[in-house]
């Protein structure tokens, strides 16, 4: 998982080198990583929210076109998403009796369920927005019977708002002289702050476990 971890940074911070390698063969590989992002319940760390922006700001410098680049990281997003519907309607029960592996850790969807329980099925939407929980979200409204019409209604909005966000930041501000010269380091901070709510949620249930056995001592 290191070595994959380790590959999807490289292509994200040198994206305008291996554009001009491959050529238009980048869009097919940009929405096959997005699609198994979304799609795929065991690849939650791909580097979703960073990927979009570097491919935006990419397609700023004229190497890629924005217009069928969007079009085409929406509709894998889209897909992406439906297909974990799916299979989570149909393995959901299975995979939630089952025990953590490498590829696979079930608090990752306890910690959905709790967006769930708060914010219904706007979880579909907002989830484009935090990392590892929007490659469950799909899953566990799958799980959990969610109305597929419904459902599908958020996946469409929340595909085009990420993707459009994402990716339209990276388009506004990939020509800019400060961003082009700090480039790694900004990536690298877009993916700090996606990942931030997650250490924060990771650390105060850590101190909750450690008060609560203090407690009880």
């Amino acid at each position: 998982m290191h070595q994959l971890l380790e590959i999807f940074r490289s292509l994200t911070k040198n994206l305008d080198q291996f554009t001009i390698d491959h050529g238009s063969t980048t869009y097919a590989i940009l929405m096959i990583i997005v699609f198994c992002e979304t799609g795929l319940v065991v690849m939650p760390f791909l580097p979703g929210d960073s990927l979009l922006f570097a491919a935006g700001a990419v397609a700023s410098r004229g190497f890629l076109s924005v217009g069928p680049l969007a079009i085409g990281l929406i509709v894998a997003a889209i897909v992406g998403d439906t297909l974990n519907y799916h299979a989570g309607k149909v393995l959901g029960p299975r995979v939630m009796k089952s025990e953590n592996s490498r590829w696979f850790n079930k608090k990752h969807l306890e910690k959905t369920h709790k967006f769930f329980e708060k914010y219904g099925g706007k979880t579909i939407i907002l989830a484009r927005f935090v990392p590892i929980v929007r490659t469950f979200a799909p899953f566990v409204a799958g799980a959990g019977a969610m109305n597929y019409k419904n459902f599908i209604v958020y996946n469409v909005v929340g595909a085009v708002a990420w993707v459009s966000l994402m990716l339209g930041s990276g388009w506004a501000l990939g020509q800019v002289p400060f961003v082009k010269e700090r480039f790694e380091l900004i990536v690298i901070g877009i993916v700090f702050v996606s990942i931030l709510p997650m250490v924060i949620e990771w650390w105060r249930a850590r101190s909750a476990v450690a008060a609560e056995s203090t407690s009880t001592r």
